[in-house]
């Protein structure tokens, strides 16, 4: 599954292979890791808009889209947890 990808300089970069946590061995504040889990409930708790005055989008002449915020318990046979899911991962 791993495969080269091309970074901004040019230089091909290895990608690492997923390496599949369960919940009950996650940490507080810790991020990057790779799980397998079902949906329990999603509930969506914000929907606006990304740009706050002049945005960076703006600025470069793209329209903004808005920002979907949904709170998501997931969880496998370990456990579950609270998952913020932004945009399209909420879906």
């Amino acid at each position: 599954m791993a495969t080269a990808t091309t970074n901004v300089t040019g230089t091909v970069t290895e990608k690492r292979k997923p390496v599949f946590k369960k919940v009950d061995t996650l940490k507080p504040g810790t991020t990057g890791h790779t799980l397998t889990v079902k949906v329990v409930s999603s509930k969506t708790v914000k929907v606006g808009s990304k740009a706050t005055g002049r945005s960076t989008a703006m600025l470069m002449g793209r329209p903004t889209q808005p920002s979907r915020i949904a709170e998501c318990l997931v969880g496998d046979e370990t456990g579950t947890i609270l998952f913020t899911a932004r945009n399209e991962q909420g879906q």
